[in-house]
């Protein structure tokens, strides 16, 4: 018999779900730092490079000589700047990415052994741990706000620096907000009329039937919008207008150093991840608890995605602000409401 993402599960506890959030914290913070290492190594094969190469064997301790060199540099805050403001800004960048990944199915649920080697673990041992931070109805909607929510970390960050490069990049930030987050929600807005539902859980359980029962195959309009709006969600080229280097130096990350910039650098990161497994769930299947490899699909799914982000920048040029505005307005939102309109008339004929 089928069994359901939800159904014969133990009873989450309190202690379960601070495991749960601890581990994002650590893991994700860690694929972060290894998805620096990957890009490099994408980006340099891609344009014929080796990439890091000195610092370990294939430069795989080239991660752990980043992350010492953001520990150890000085912090340094502009003598003009709104110094509070400056300081938060990117703290909201991470923090934000983080609360958002609470509602996504993130790891297979698992149940801590009582004894490992004859030895009785304390406290943790036999605690149930989920594979949702926060199982809410309201999933999709938290997440996407959550997100939202993260681009006022490099919008304050601009602002606050008295620096024109980033006074330039905070207000790209707003063209970029204004502009995608509504493609955003509406993109998203057919698959939720198929399934009746805002909830993960409800997602991956809709199309349990195999890849035949992906949304993708119904929805193909609403994926591409979602992945197009995704790349500008996570400030990926070709939409990486807040901090694109040849126009505006960092944009709004100009006068930031240390691990101040390093959390920018662990929020976009997690919200690339973040936007895989959203696309993972709600359009090619999410896992399927009825086969036994099923999270093991959905890492593949991701890791897809994530390498999908690299190879758009290595192949795609950036685009201008007015050229974001325009695609996002007269091409990609009248796409969308006709696929909502197409979608609604489907399922009440």
């Amino acid at each position: 018999m089928e069994t359901t993402l939800v159904e014969n599960l133990p009873e989450v506890t309190a202690l379960g779900v601070i495991i749960k959030a601890i581990i994002i914290l650590a893991v994700i913070s860690a694929l972060a730092g290894f998805g620096t290492y990957i890009e490099r190594k994408v980006l340099a094969f891609m344009q014929r490079r080796l990439g890091p190469m000195h610092v370990g064997p294939f430069g795989l301790l080239q991660i752990a000589a980043d992350g010492i060199k953001l520990f150890t540099k000085e912090d340094i805050v502009p003598q003009n700047a709104n110094k509070l403001i400056f300081k938060i800004a990117p703290a909201i960048t991470a923090a934000t990415a983080f609360i958002a990944l609470s509602s996504v199915p993130v790891f297979p649920d698992f149940t801590i052994p009582e004894m490992v080697f004859g030895v009785t673990i304390p406290l943790v041992g036999g605690v149930f741990v989920p594979s949702i931070a926060s199982d809410i109805n309201i999933g999709i909607l938290f997440v996407l706000g959550m997100m939202a929510a993260g681009l006022y970390g490099p919008l304050l960050a601009g602002m606050s620096q008295a620096n024109k490069w980033g006074i330039i990049g905070s207000a790209r930030t707003a063209v970029q907000f204004l502009s995608y987050e509504v493609v955003t929600g509406l993109s998203i807005l057919a698959p939720i009329m198929i399934v009746g539902s805002l909830s993960f859980v409800d997602f991956n359980n809709a199309q349990a039937g195999g890849i035949g029962s992906w949304l993708i195959w119904q929805q193909p309009v609403a994926f591409v919008l979602f992945l197009i709006a995704g790349f500008a969600e996570t400030n990926r080229t070709p939409f990486d207008l807040l901090e694109h280097e040849a126009e505006v130096v960092s944009g709004y990350a100009t006068e930031y150093s240390g691990m101040r910039w390093g959390m920018f650098f662990i929020g976009e990161y997690a919200n690339m991840i973040t936007v895989a497994i959203i696309a993972s769930i709600v359009f090619l299947g999410g896992y399927d608890s009825s086969y036994e490899l099923g999270w093991l699909m959905i890492i593949l799914k991701i890791s897809f995605f994530f390498f999908l982000m690299l190879w758009v920048r290595a192949a795609w040029p950036h685009v201008r602000p007015d050229q974001l505005m325009w695609l996002c307005w007269k091409v990609l939102m009248p796409i969308a409401v006709i696929n909502i309109v197409v979608t609604g008339i489907v399922i009440m004929v």
